[in-house]
C-alpha cells in the first residue's frame, strides 16, 4: 500500500515558498507590474514555485504541528517576499522621481499621464516616459533574469527557519529610499543645473529690459533645450538606473546584511 504520510509536508512546502514568490512578484518591477494581467502573473508565481520547490526544499523549517504555528510560518514568508519586492519596487522610483524633476526643468510638468509602472497613478509624462523605458530596459538587458536568481537566493540570505529582524528591514527600506532618490537627483542634475542658470538669466533679462514679454521666450526655449538635453543625457541617465537596480538586486542576492 502507497503511503500519503509525506503529503502534507510537502503541501506545507510548497505553500511557503509560493507565498513568498507570489508576494515577491506582486511588486518586483518588470515581472510585478499592474497592466501584467492578475491571472498571468499568478500563473507565473506558481510556475516559479514549483521550478524553486526542490532547490530551497532543504532550507524549509518542520511542518508545524499546530494551526497557529502554520499562520505564523506562512506570515513570516509573506513579510519576507513584501520586503525584497518593496525594495526592489522603490529602485524604479529613482527613474520617477528623475523624471518628475526633469518635467518641471523643461516647462512639461503640466503634461500629465497615467504610469503604469506606478499603478496607472497620474504623473509627469516624461516620468512615465523614464519609467517604462528602464522597465523595457531591464528586460532589453535580461536583469529580469538577475531578479528571478535574486528570489532564489534570498533563501540563503533571508532564511525561513530565521526569526524577521524588522529593524534591520527597516533600515533596508530606508537605505533603498535614500540611494533612489540620491539617483534621481545624479540623473536629473544637469537639467537642475540648466534650469538655475536659465531661469536666473531670465529673470536678470527681465530686470534690464521690463517691456520684454520674457514669459513667452522662456517657455519655448525651456521646452527646447529641455527635450535636446534629454536627448543627448538619456543613454547617460539609464545607465545610471540601470547600475543601480543592479545593485539592488546584488543587495537582495546577498551582498547585503541578512534580515
Amino acid at each position: 500500500m502507497i503511503s500519503l504520510n509525506w503529503l502534507p509536508e510537502t503541501a506545507f512546502w510548497f505553500m511557503l515558498v509560493f507565498a513568498r514568490v507570489g508576494s515577491i512578484l506582486m511588486l518586483i518591477p518588470a515581472l510585478g507590474e499592474s497592466t501584467i494581467p492578475a491571472r498571468l502573473r499568478l500563473t507565473f508565481a506558481l510556475a516559479l514555485s514549483f521550478v524553486l520547490y526542490p532547490l530551497v526544499s532543504q532550507l524549509l523549517p518542520r511542518m508545524p504541528e499546530s494551526l497557529a504555528g502554520l499562520a505564523v510560518a506562512l506570515g513570516h514568508e509573506i513579510i519576507i517576499g513584501l520586503i525584497i519586492g518593496t525594495i526592489a519596487r522603490l529602485a524604479v522610483t529613482s527613474a520617477q522621481t528623475a523624471g518628475s524633476i526633469i518635467a518641471f526643468q523643461a516647462g512639461l510638468s503640466a503634461a500629465q499621464a497615467a504610469d503604469p509602472t506606478n499603478a496607472g497613478a497620474q504623473g509627469a509624462l516624461v516620468g512615465a516616459f523614464i519609467s517604462m523605458l528602464g522597465v523595457t530596459l531591464i528586460f532589453a538587458t535580461d536583469l529580469h533574469h538577475v531578479a528571478i536568481s535574486a528570489i532564489y537566493e534570498s533563501y540563503k540570505v533571508f532564511s525561513p527557519s530565521v526569526p524577521l529582524m524588522m529593524g534591520d528591514a527597516a533600515t533596508a527600506v530606508l537605505d533603498s529610499v535614500a540611494k533612489s532618490f540620491v539617483i534621481g537627483i545624479q540623473m536629473s542634475a544637469p537639467f537642475i543645473v540648466f534650469g538655475l542658470v536659465f531661469h536666473l538669466g531670465m529673470g536678470i533679462l527681465g530686470k534690464l529690459m521690463p517691456q520684454l514679454q520674457v514669459y513667452f521666450i522662456t517657455m519655448p526655449a525651456t521646452v527646447g533645450v529641455g527635450l535636446i538635453l534629454m536627448m543627448l543625457l538619456l543613454a547617460v541617465m539609464m545607465g545610471l538606473f540601470l547600475t543601480h537596480f543592479e545593485e539592488v538586486l546584488a543587495m537582495l542576492r546577498g551582498a547585503g546584511g541578512t534580515l
